[in-house]
């Protein structure tokens, strides 16, 4: 089949899920037809199958901003009659399902068919999606698409309460590649960082408000006062850095904390990790817990959105409300109170995460597909 793949190619979530997607999709034969205006940082090479194409957005002296959304429209028309596409799968409601739907109308009118699916991944329904001048363009975008899928049944929920959505959502969860996991050495590496025998605790963000990185940074310090051997390791960055770094001056905990920064990939990170941290006020799915657990490494999370579908609390790690520093700090002193205690966390939290690898998970969506190209056949 031949596939075409819209998405932003950034670092976030929604942007890794369609890339490691799309190369799945590309071992088993498939052909991947990537489009966005920038490669995809974790298409880092060339691979059979796998086809880019870039989104040209050049500045025009009458439009303030590009209107990037008319472009990929264009893109997508261009790709689909050349390349001979079966369908769109289109990461993100806006502005891909909405370009996906006019470009879909423009080659209607040339007698080509392209059936487009939407998979919604979480800020364009909980953040962008409640902005009032997007609704009626998200709601018509998921409305009209062939299919709709959404990462998890919470926000699948959310969908439905925020938007007046008329067809059904089918529940497709993140992934992760198991085999990636598996890195040697990592003994080695850990003593770089804990060269004192440290626990290492790790949180992974983009250090906005929503991933209330601040209680990450509470909860080590109520571990260390509670006598806890241990080092953060903090992953990525963003407008709450700076108030942590404060934070760690006046509490004088610098040489305990470890600002990474951005980093292309986190997996030798949560290799040598012992417990990860998150704390967010909200969160569609959690694919950074699902990559922990994928890691061996046990989580301490808010009970909120998709978390409680992928933590199993009090066996892959422990669920507190959101803002309950103290009970995420007891919770993660009985997963650190004994090195038995810890390794039977990191064993189900491995288990855990093989329920979400990508063997499982790839199935569902090249069923998906059949299904669209065959409902559009019957409608077109």
């Amino acid at each position: 089949m031949k596939i075409g793949i819209v998405l932003y190619p950034t670092f976030g979530g929604s942007g890794v899920v369609a890339t490691e997607l799309g190369k799945a999709l590309a071992r088993k034969g498939h052909e991947i037809h990537f489009i966005t205006y920038s490669l995809p940082v974790r298409l880092d090479r060339l691979r059979e199958n796998i086809y880019f194409h870039e989104v040209s957005v050049s500045d025009y002296p009458l439009f303030e901003h590009t209107p990037y959304e008319q472009v990929l429209t264009s893109k997508l028309v261009d790709v689909v009659k050349y390349e001979n596409l079966d369908l769109l799968h289109c990461h993100y409601a806006i502005p891909h399902a909405s370009a996906a739907y006019m470009a879909q109308q423009i080659l209607k009118m040339q007698g080509i068919i392209i059936p487009f699916i939407t998979t919604l991944h979480g800020t364009d329904i909980t953040l962008v999606g409640k902005d009032p001048s997007f609704e009626p363009v998200i709601t018509f975008s998921i409305n009209q698409s062939t299919k709709v899928t959404a990462v998890s049944e919470s926000l699948k929920r959310d969908t439905y309460n925020h938007f007046d959505v008329k067809r059904e959502i089918d529940v497709i969860p993140n992934f992760i590649c198991s085999q990636e996991y598996y890195l040697e050495n990592n003994e080695k590496y850990k003593l770089r960082y804990a060269p004192n025998g440290e626990l290492l605790v790790t949180h992974i963000s983009n250090f906005r408000k929503v991933k209330r990185v601040g209680d990450v940074l509470e909860v080590f310090r109520g571990l260390l006062e509670k006598g806890v051997n241990a080092k953060l390791m903090l992953v990525g960055d963003g407008p709450e850095r700076n108030k942590l770094e404060r934070y760690c001056r006046e509490w004088g905990i610098c040489g305990k904390v470890m600002f990474l920064g951005s980093l292309k990939s986190t997996i030798e990170v949560l290799a040598i990790s012992d417990l990860f941290i998150l704390p967010s006020e909200t969160e569609s799915f959690g694919l950074a817990a699902l990559e922990a657990l994928a890691s061996g490494v046990p989580v301490i999370a808010s009970n909120t959105g998709g978390i409680p579908e992928v933590v199993e609390h009090g066996k892959s790690g422990y669920l507190s409300d959101v803002g309950n520093v103290s009970d995420m700090i007891e919770n993660a002193l009985k997963i650190l109170s004994s090195n038995e205690a810890l390794m039977e966390f990191k064993k189900a939290a491995k288990e855990r995460s093989m329920k979400f690898d990508i063997t499982n998970v790839l199935p569902l969506y090249e069923q998906l597909y059949e299904d669209a190209v065959a409902e559009s056949r019957v409608i077109g």
